[in-house]
């Protein structure tokens, strides 16, 4: 089987580095098309052996580029094309079906109930997506969530598949000689508490909470934001004003691969990750929480108001991530008591088992050979 998967851009962020990961367990030989953005995850990709063509659309609007990657997809004489992310729904579905492939699968990795992908759900966002979507033969959710709000959207249920986001669990153990080392490196001093943020610095992720619940903390309390986007000079800004900025590290984008060029400086997600405390994740509108599920595999306590992927396992299944309502207060006060509990096994829960990419990967091959063969998964 061969497959061809689409995406909007390669730059870093959970989407793209989910379809790296996948890719890399997946049984199949796959290709990848980018409609704009070859950034780090495309270098990534390239160095996994992978062959990424960058289709370069000029706009929402580049119409021309329909008939561009139909023949692309035609000439790779793909069984199965699979688009990730609204622009690449839209386009590659289009394409697809232009080339003769009707094995169409897409992966909706980032729907809330007011927003995808940052942008506000309108009727016309909503009536696009809708049609382009009936071009396909499965839409996969990243959660039982997001399969939810898909059917509110009008998404017939029978169509939906849900195929959680998967982590190699492995990468992110805990090692105690390599959280020394990546401390050292960070600069951190002897016994500092470390709150760790993971993901693009967007408004919506709502980091901001976090520095101002640093402010209300004690001194050797240290906030670690891991990634890069719009937000980074509002969140300094921000640090300065309520004097924290020499407790807030800004480490920029870090692509969770083990390929040379990620994390060349000894700096990769997993060591982050594992440099950390316990992880706080303020967004109010996650579709999965793949930063959350990260941080369970590297044993952390968790602080979240929003995670689905761990709000529909059981209560047990992750023991030490914790729902927080509310704004900065709630997280300071949240935080005390994390670490008056004092530090934890650092032993993965069954929650990040539950996610390992190898299921991910069984399941999606499952709706691949049914989506060639025209028939249901479930």
């Amino acid at each position: 089987m061969k497959a061809l998967h689409v995406i909007t851009g390669l730059g870093v962020g959970g989407a793209e580095q989910q379809l790296r990961l996948l890719v890399r367990n997946l049984p199949v030989e796959c290709d990848v098309v980018t409609l704009t953005n070859p950034g780090a995850v495309a270098e990534g990709l390239v160095a996994d052996g992978v062959r990424v063509t960058h289709l370069g659309i000029q706009g929402n609007r580049d119409l021309a580029a329909l008939p561009r990657l139909a023949r692309l997809i035609r000439r790779g004489r793909y069984d199965v094309v699979h688009t990730h992310l609204y622009r690449a729904c839209v386009y590659g579905r289009t394409a697809a079906r232009l080339a003769g492939v009707k094995a169409v699968v897409a992966t909706e990795h980032s729907l809330g109930d007011s927003q995808m992908e940052g942008r506000r759900l309108t009727p016309g966002v909503r009536a696009l997506y809708l049609a382009s979507e009936r071009l396909g033969r499965s839409t996969v959710a990243v959660s039982p969530t997001v399969a939810e709000r898909l059917r509110r959207w009008g998404v017939p249920g029978p169509r939906i598949e849900v195929v959680p986001n998967g982590i190699d669990v492995d990468r992110f153990r805990f090692d105690a000689a390599r959280r020394e080392s990546t401390r050292r490196r960070l600069g951190l001093p002897q016994g500092a508490y470390v709150v760790g943020g993971v993901g693009r610095l967007t408004a919506g992720k709502r980091f901001e909470v976090l520095v101002r619940a640093l402010a209300e903390l004690p001194d050797d309390v240290w906030l670690l934001l891991v990634g890069g986007g719009p937000e980074e000079n509002v969140l300094r800004r921000a640090a300065q004003r309520m004097g924290v900025a020499d407790r807030v590290l800004f480490t920029g984008e870090r692509p969770n691969g083990p390929a040379s060029a990620d994390g060349a400086d000894g700096l990769d997600l997993p060591s982050l990750t594992g440099a950390m405390d316990l992880l706080a994740s303020p967004s109010a509108e996650e579709a999965f929480g793949l930063a959350v599920v990260e941080a369970l595999a590297a044993g952390l306590p968790v602080l979240y108001v929003s995670c689905p992927a761990v709000d529909d396992l059981p209560r047990d299944a992750a023991p030490f991530a914790r729902r927080v309502q509310g704004g900065a207060d709630s997280f300071v006060r949240a935080v005390r008591q994390a670490r008056a509990q004092g530090p934890g096994p650092r032993s993965a829960p069954e929650a990040a088992h539950h996610y390992s990419i190898a299921r991910s990967a069984d399941r999606l091959m499952d709706i691949y050979t049914a989506a060639t063969l025209g028939v249901s998964s479930t």
